[in-house]
């Protein structure tokens, strides 16, 4: 037990390096940087401009965060200020070693209307808007790479850029009489965040085609029948309070979020390699992150209570 232990130790120790390098690569430069011409920081401070709502993360023992898009007035839309808000909470996701899955969802029963149409008239000129677009397209790809189960909430609208940040989780759950849907076109655009290059690998191409090109509204069985939903909750009666839909996601959730926090975040982890890396590229990295649980205390805990074959 105890060589395993020290092997373990030592296998942490150099995959923890390498995973450090493959998210350096993939996270935190994630998909543009100052070789892109992309200046974070002056992106920033213009987005800062545009205050309003709210981008709140409550951590909770569990290990499920959630994270809680609050501007209900504009129905949850992004202003400038909250989209920077959200890369924060990001920030503050990816170093939260103790956590394993996050819920996003809107305030006040509905997901999220995509961005304020006051900060866009604001910044409507295309150097700009293509800034704003890098900007977002980091902040959700970033997201979706956190190494924790991540699952939008949909309650209520989720539109144009509501819906991609739906698509920017690994699972999406709709609540009775909610909807999705790309609404860009009828504004004259294309999704910017990254939500076409994900829903095509959602839901394949002709059926992104069909909603973008239509802007369909997906009802909740449309969602399920798709595959861009991936379960359907009920919406309680009023007298059942507040907050139940979020205590049903949260229930969905911890069905893969059970175990230990390591454990969890390196399912996550092989989960990504094999989704975005080469073939051969995916398996040494997954060879990397099965170091870091091999020898690890939930491994020789299973060992010893044969729980393999339970």
């Amino acid at each position: 037990m105890v060589l395993g232990a020290m092997r373990g130790q030592l296998l942490r120790s150099s995959s923890c390096a390498a995973w450090a390098r493959l998210l350096r690569r993939q996270s935190r430069g994630c998909v543009y940087s100052s070789v892109h011409g992309f200046n974070r920081e002056e992106i920033a401070k213009k987005l800062q401009v545009f205050p309003g709502g709210a981008v709140d993360l409550l951590k909770q023992e569990s290990g499920i965060a959630v994270l809680t898009i609050n501007y209900p007035s504009r129905m949850n839309a992004f202003s400038g200020s909250m989209m920077v808000e959200l890369e924060e909470r990001v920030s503050q996701l990816e170093s939260w070693v103790d956590g394993k899955g996050v819920i996003v969802q809107g305030a006040a029963g509905t997901f999220c209307s995509g961005s304020d149409l006051n900060a866009v008239r604001a910044i409507s000129n295309p150097q700009d808007g293509v800034k704003m677009c890098m900007f977002m397209q980091n902040a959700l790809t970033r997201l979706l790479r956190v190494p924790l189960i991540s699952v939008a909430l949909v309650e209520g609208r989720a539109l144009g850029g509501g819906a991609e940040l739906a698509t920017a989780c690994d699972f999406r759950l709709m609540a009775s009489g909610s909807a999705i849907q790309f609404v860009h076109k009828h504004m004259g655009l294309v999704p910017g965040w990254g939500g076409a290059a994900r829903l095509c690998r959602i839901v394949g191409g002709r059926n992104a085609l069909k909603l973008l090109g239509g802007a369909l509204k997906v009802d909740p069985e449309l969602g399920l029948q798709i595959g861009l939903a991936d379960g359907v909750l009920e919406v309680p009666q009023p007298e059942e309070g507040a907050g139940v839909v979020l205590q049903q996601a949260e229930s969905w959730l911890s069905q893969y979020t059970k175990g230990a926090a390591p454990v969890i975040r390196a399912v996550k982890k092989v989960v990504l390699s094999g989704r975005e890396l080469p073939l051969s590229e995916a398996l040494r990295t997954e060879k990397d992150i099965f170091g870091t649980v091999w020898g690890g205390q939930a491994n020789l805990q299973a060992l010893a209570s044969k729980a393999k074959h339970r």
